[in-house]
């Protein structure tokens, strides 16, 4: 008894930490601030079914209080047995009908937001913005066929209007998800499914893998960059014309080493291999492999060793192939291919 009396007194310890680890989120990761048209349809259904659910909480438990009270044994001989009320119509009917108006109301709401959801997916407007997205151990590919523009880990969107995706894996099962932006759709090899996403406003929003697709899993992120239309346009056009000429001796010397040894998995302005990531705008990306901030001795130590960083990734070690001139020098021509200036 006293054992128990012990693990009672960690209970207040124990909600203080559980009430303290609820604000230890990341605010582009949450389906609870929307900012989409899609994420906001699928928030009010949340929130619908929390109001249900709360008033059948109240009704219940108010019930049970009555209950409680009301027929709670008065003496040692209050033997007496209550009312029966089987057979009863009106309650019979009551707690028949109750649960179908519920259900209605969560289903109807429900069954229209999907078909809104899916709406236009299979012909989508001829103004629309198409893009393809391929999901790859550990990283995402993103084409926009009437663009002829083809990049990898930053995915650019104009706001306010639907951008329609068509998505597939390359090898597994991934799953696409900007939680901010709308819900998650799972990428097949073989087969293509299809969603809408909608950006109300310009802003960087933050997309991660939802479906466990190997070791890296958890480092399989990417980025939203959601611009007004005419911005969305002029990176567009700047994306068509890239060059990836180097514009000093040691970016020069990089893009030799890039030559040899790269392209033949990375593209850089529609030229080279699509094994890897396309790198046409990679100095413009924040991020290294979706995951490192992006510096220099981080572009580095992917290219000498991604495993560390990615395990199970396919893009194998140079550690052992380049020293540290040759490095600097492919760090150099990586950081001059640029679109945004």
């Amino acid at each position: 008894m006293k054992r128990w009396k012990n693990v009672w007194r960690f209970l207040p310890l124990l909600s203080v930490i559980a009430l303290t680890l609820t604000g230890c989120g990341n605010e582009q990761l949450t389906t609870l601030l929307p900012k989409g048209e899609g994420a906001e349809m699928q928030f009010n259904l949340m929130m619908l079914s929390l109001y249900v659910m709360i008033g059948v909480f109240v009704v219940v438990a108010l019930i049970y209080t009555i209950v409680l009270v009301r027929f709670r044994r008065r003496g040692e001989d209050d033997n007496e047995i209550p009312e029966q009320t089987e057979g009863n119509v009106v309650l019979e009917i009551l707690w028949t009908t109750v649960p179908i108006i519920l259900l209605l109301i969560l289903a109807v709401p429900t069954v229209m937001a999907t078909f809104a959801l899916d709406e236009g997916t299979d012909s989508p407007p001829e103004d629309a913005l198409v893009i393809k997205v391929t999901a790859h151990q550990y990283w995402w590919e993103f084409e926009y066929p009437d663009l002829e523009i083809k990049t990898s880990q930053d995915l650019y969107m104009p706001t306010g209007e639907r951008v329609y995706f068509e998505l597939a894996s390359k090898d597994v099962l991934h799953s696409f998800w900007v939680p901010t932006l709308g819900g998650k759709m799972d990428t097949n090899t073989g087969t293509v499914n299809k969603m809408w996403l909608n950006a109300n406003e310009p802003g960087t929003y933050f997309g991660k893998c939802a479906e466990l697709c190997g070791p890296s899993h958890a480092l399989m992120d990417f980025k939203v960059i959601a611009q007004e239309r005419d911005d969305f346009d002029a990176w567009a056009e700047k994306m068509q014309n890239a060059s990836s000429q180097a514009a000093t001796d040691q970016a020069q010397q990089g893009e030799e080493l890039f030559a040899k040894s790269c392209i033949g998995c990375h593209a850089v302005g529609g030229e080279g291999g699509n094994t890897g990531p396309n790198l046409t705008n990679f100095g413009d990306r924040e991020m290294v492999a979706g995951i490192l901030e992006h510096t220099d001795e981080n572009i580095k130590g992917w290219i000498a060793n991604p495993g560390e960083y990615k395990p199970g990734n396919n893009m194998p070690a140079f550690g052992d192939q380049l020293n540290d001139e040759e490095l600097d020098a492919l760090v150099e021509y990586l950081n001059g291919l640029k679109v945004e200036e």
